[in-house]
């Protein structure tokens, strides 16, 4: 799902520099470091955020708490 909903965000921005691309007058060298350098950050942070550690199915979150004037980080536990 989080494949369609990035290809749907990204779609009108591919068709615009495409636009702009074949429109005559070709980028700036400036133009293209710079949108190589976003859509390779995207996709770090895409990656990134796909090995993220979801909760696996059966268990609930328990979130932080102050416990004895520390704190305990949240955590999953089995119901």
């Amino acid at each position: 799902m989080r494949f369609v909903e990035l290809a749907l965000f990204i779609v009108p921005f591919v068709v615009f520099a495409a636009w702009r691309l074949l429109g005559g007058g070709g980028p700036s060298r400036k133009l293209v470091v710079t949108a190589t350098c976003i859509v390779m950050a995207l996709a770090g942070a895409l990656y990134w955020f796909r090995r993220e550690e979801a909760i696996a199915p059966g268990m609930r979150y328990v979130p932080a708490q102050l416990e004895d004037g520390r704190i305990v980080p949240g955590h999953a536990e089995p119901r």
